[in-house]
């Protein structure tokens, strides 16, 4: 499921590029607008409701997962803004810079709050992966604002999502409807241009933000509550890898020998990565058989 939400997110920059003549602040409104509709006809047809009504009714009673959850639909609202404004000024490629930064975040915040222990292959896959972020951010000549906003805040997004005992299902729901006054009151009082007042293949495509937004998030949560946080960090390298590959070759953003040496030093630290995982997996599989 993590695999299938990073390789979604990835190929999600394609979709958002098909949306022209819209804002990005726009598109980020009816993202959560068509969100929170897609997930309560998810909720109904899938048969969670009961689930839906009782899950709500222990957030309600707690106000720790309250406030955790408004502090959620907060980061994602910030990210998915900072995203869809950087591909939209196309800066593909400083977009995926965020998230080969993301990684690390989450490796430090793996080890800082939840006491992961990292292994000696890990260490070492983090120390190649971060000589990697910093010769891409040198080579801009500026500090990467935009890169360092999308890191922290899916960073923060996803170990606060680790925390809260609910269904993925539910949590998405609640965030959206959390963010959506904020969202209509946009587009109804500020927007330039009317509620859905666009073209029709325009409409379309932002009432299907809805579905493309909420399918991944829901994978996502899941493996949140069942994989290392440290693995998933090392995972989500699948998502700026094929946001790289667009952006050089469909795109045709700029790439140099000096861009490609430094994303060679992310490539081998998820190789060491793997290679340490898997290590270990074969290991305890071993240690299992022989007992």
């Amino acid at each position: 499921m993590g695999i299938t939400a990073y390789v979604l997110w990835g190929l999600i920059t394609l979709y958002w590029k098909l949306i022209t003549g819209v804002s990005p602040l726009a598109i980020m409104c009816y993202r959560i607008i068509w969100s929170f509709v897609f997930m309560l006809g998810f909720i109904g047809l899938s048969g969670r409701w009961q689930q839906f009504v009782s899950e709500l009714k222990r957030i309600w009673q707690n106000k720790k997962f309250a406030g955790m959850i408004i502090l959620a639909a907060i980061l994602i609202s910030i990210n998915w803004f900072t995203f869809i404004f950087t591909v939209s000024a196309g800066h593909v490629m400083e977009a995926s810079l965020g998230y080969y930064i993301n990684p690390l975040v989450n490796v430090l915040l793996a080890t800082v709050f939840l006491k992961e222990r990292l292994s000696r292959s890990g260490m070492i896959a983090c120390g190649l992966a971060a000589v990697g972020v910093i010769m891409l951010s040198v080579q801009t000549g500026a500090i990467p604002y935009a890169s360092l906003i999308m890191a922290f805040s899916f960073s923060t997004y996803g170990l606060i999502k680790k925390h809260i005992p609910i269904s993925s299902a539910t949590g998405l729901t609640v965030e959206t409807f959390v963010i959506l006054p904020a969202a209509l009151i946009y587009i109804l009082g500020f927007s330039s241009v009317g509620l859905m007042a666009y073209p029709l293949s325009t409409n379309l495509l932002l009432i299907g933000a809805g579905v493309v937004t909420a399918i991944p998030l829901l994978l996502f949560a899941e493996a949140t509550k069942s994989v290392s946080y440290i693995t998933l960090g090392f995972i989500q390298y699948v998502n700026p890898t094929i946001m790289l590959l667009l952006a050089v070759f469909l795109f045709h953003e700029s790439y140099s020998l000096a861009q490609f040496t430094a994303f060679g030093f992310i490539w081998l630290g998820i190789a060491v990565f793997t290679y340490g995982t898997l290590g270990a997996v074969w290991k305890r599989r071993r240690d299992l058989s022989n007992n």
